[in-house]
């Protein structure tokens, strides 16, 4: 952004602008963070994090360090202004003080504290006071240091001045979670690491410290792009073939709008659009993915038609096509960010939509004419794309003809339920034929369909659609949901919403679910998006003793039941090696009764990582598959040899 003006560095005590009083987020959390869980923990520090990317946003700061600290709490330190100590002119108190124990209180809600702000709702460091059991602030300014200690959403000290700053500034807040709000309050240094390198991506030549302190997990990095989301582009696209040498990068200030777009072709058949907005991943898109997809198709259609690559007759290219094998970034900056959607990570603003479809349609279109080989070589990519998909609707509409798509005619093999409501509908895809009996027979007829599968599914990540849709396994599955597949795809049409993978719980079938867990992230993502997809936990283990009969999950669980029931009188505890040996009693009460199972639904956390991890597991580059399992193997358990 320009660098910062007059009235920006006017950061004091009027700026704080209080919208509302301190609501009672310790009652609601997941209202503020989403959710008690892991994720909500984690959005802790990001919370804190955000306000200093904040400043350096406004040009005052250059430097954030995020350690975990020995005893788990999470340290964050700046090189910004330092937090406003001033009184507040309306409630009397240091502004501070009102950042941390008033919510909707900050320098983002128009007061002139910041022009642009990542923070989504502005609610951030009285949230975390509110569910941090202690929470303690030192801020460097005025040549002094100061401190201030809350607990719980409430001052616990006054501020007071502890020490000499001479002329250093920033600000430095420690906390720690509250195990009364919190199922866990470990932190995952991947986690963290993941999202600290994403901020540093795209605020280019900021400098983000991690840092972990805890006994055998000590390790720092520091996270450093002076080429910004270039670099996040040659990140991603670490694993896969590119097949051009320059990452497209262009941007544009205006007024009050920023735009920045990195992109590049690879050989791969699914497209990695990132998008953002003041630093938020806009999950759900928006205005100005709206204006990038449609200048994108505007100008490689244009382009192709000017370099006779097609006629102008002919029907030219689809989104899809331009899009397939595409890595990208569209990161956008803006005064007053408007978000919708289900989750707020959707960009409202409709004047973005001209602002980036302008932008690219000048900047893309100069660079394919600027560089001919490049561009013969995208557009070469772009019409095998085309041919491909005209291929794919051909063989979707021989196979329509056949009925094999069409829900009148479901495989053979799927044993379906009786309930027509699909919200009150499962379908389980069974490994196997053995295990598809006991499922069967087990199953509660009315609510319960199951389709077993035979071996494992072809891996669709090195596949394109046309060649899918001949896989008979994968057209059993697309033809039972309901819902067709790819730009056909139709939400409503989805006849369960549950599809849960029920696989062996061994190498194999953890293989089977992961070339599931493939095909619905690339063909079917909008399941998975929906919360449609789970994960069935089949017990490990079945001990009997006397007339008692457990179930255990894992080999801690089995251990810790033999430690409380007494190794004495146990009949040899029986270890599952797949679902085929149990029968049909045995699979309803440990992994398919309503009451009593585990289910694990299927997310995606981050899209981003996503991506990498199914294209290291299921890729053709064999030396980061190999990476990945040396540095994981050791979280593997039950592995039978």
């Amino acid at each position: 952004m320009a660098a910062p003006d007059v009235k920006q560095q006017q950061y004091n005590a009027e700026q704080i602008q209080v919208l509302e009083g301190l609501e009672p987020v310790r009652k609601r959390p997941g209202m503020y963070i989403g959710t008690t869980g892991p994720r909500g923990l984690h959005h802790l520090v990001y919370e804190v994090v955000d306000n200093s990317i904040d400043e350096a946003i406004a040009g005052f700061c250059k430097n954030i360090d995020v350690t975990i600290k020995a005893d788990n709490s999470i340290m964050v330190e700046d090189d910004g202004r330092g937090m406003p100590v001033d009184l507040h002119p309306k409630l009397k108190i240091p502004a501070v003080e009102v950042i941390h124990t008033v919510l909707h209180a900050g320098g983002k809600f128009g007061g002139g504290g910041y022009k642009v702000s990542g923070g989504l709702h502005g609610v951030g460091a009285s949230v975390v006071n509110a569910l941090s059991e202690i929470m303690e602030v030192e801020i460097k300014r005025n040549g002094n240091i100061y401190r201030q200690v809350y607990s719980r959403g409430k001052a616990v000290t006054p501020l007071e001045i502890v020490g000499e700053a001479g002329k250093k500034t920033g600000s430095r807040t420690v906390f720690k979670p509250d195990s009364e709000i919190f199922d866990e309050i470990e932190f995952s240094y991947d986690t963290l690491e993941h999202r600290l390198r994403e901020m540093a991506f795209l605020n280019k030549g900021i400098k983000i410290q991690l840092k972990d302190e805890r006994e055998g997990q000590k390790k720092k990095e520091l996270f450093h792009y002076e080429g910004g989301i270039k670099e996040f582009v040659k990140y991603m696209n670490k694993n896969k073939e590119v097949i051009h040498p320059d990452v497209i990068y262009f941007d544009l200030s205006k007024k009050d709008m920023e735009v920045e777009v990195a992109m590049q072709y690879t050989d791969r058949y699914n497209e990695l659009i990132l998008s953002y907005a003041n630093n938020i991943n806009t999950t759900e898109g928006g205005t100005h993915m709206i204006g990038f997809k449609a200048a994108l198709t505007r100008v490689f259609n244009d382009y192709a038609k000017r370099s006779k690559y097609i006629k102008d007759s002919d029907e030219g290219l689809t989104g899809e096509d331009v899009r397939e094998g595409l890595t990208a970034i569209v990161s956008v900056k803006l005064l007053s960010p408007q978000f919708e959607g289900q989750t707020k990570t959707k960009l409202g603003n409709s004047e973005m939509r001209g602002f980036v479809e302008t932008t690219t349609n000048e900047n893309l279109m100069a660079f394919l004419e600027e560089n001919p080989q490049q561009a013969r070589i995208i557009i070469d990519k772009c019409l095998r794309a085309s041919r491909a998909r005209e291929a794919a609707r051909k063989a979707r509409e021989l196979t329509r003809r056949k009925g094999v798509l069409d829900s009148i005619a479901l495989p053979g093999k799927l044993a379906d339920c009786s309930e027509k409501d699909p919200a009150l509908s499962e379908i389980f895809l069974v490994e196997g034929d053995s295990a598809g009996g006991s499922a069967k027979m087990g199953r509660d007829r009315k609510r319960q369909a199951i389709l077993p599968l035979r071996g494992k599914i072809l891996n669709v990540e090195k596949a394109r659609l046309d060649k899918i849709l001949n896989s008979e396994e994968i057209k059993n599955m697309i033809t039972a949901f309901g819902c067709n597949i790819g730009e056909d795809f139709s939400e409503e049409k989805l006849r369960y919403h549950k599809i849960i993978i029920m696989t062996d719980a061994d190498v194999d079938g953890a293989h089977i679910r992961t070339l599931l867990l493939t095909f619905f992230y690339r063909y079917m993502k909008p399941l998975i998006e929906g919360g449609y997809v789970y994960i069935a936990q089949p017990p490990l283990y079945r001990t009997i003793k006397g007339k008692d009969v457990y179930y255990t999950y894992s080999e801690r669980e089995q251990e810790r039941l033999l430690n409380e029931i007494g190794r004495q009188g146990i009949k040899p505890p029986q270890r599952y090696k797949g679902l085929g040996e149990m029968d049909a009693e045995q699979l309803w009460e440990t992994t398919m009764d309503f009451n009593k199972r585990t289910l694990i639904q299927v997310t995606i956390e981050d899209m981003a990582m996503a991506d990498d991890i199914f294209t290291i597991l299921m890729g053709d580059k064999v030396p980061p598959r190999k990476k990945f399992i040396e540095e994981n193997a050791k979280y593997v358990k039950n592995l039978d040899i």
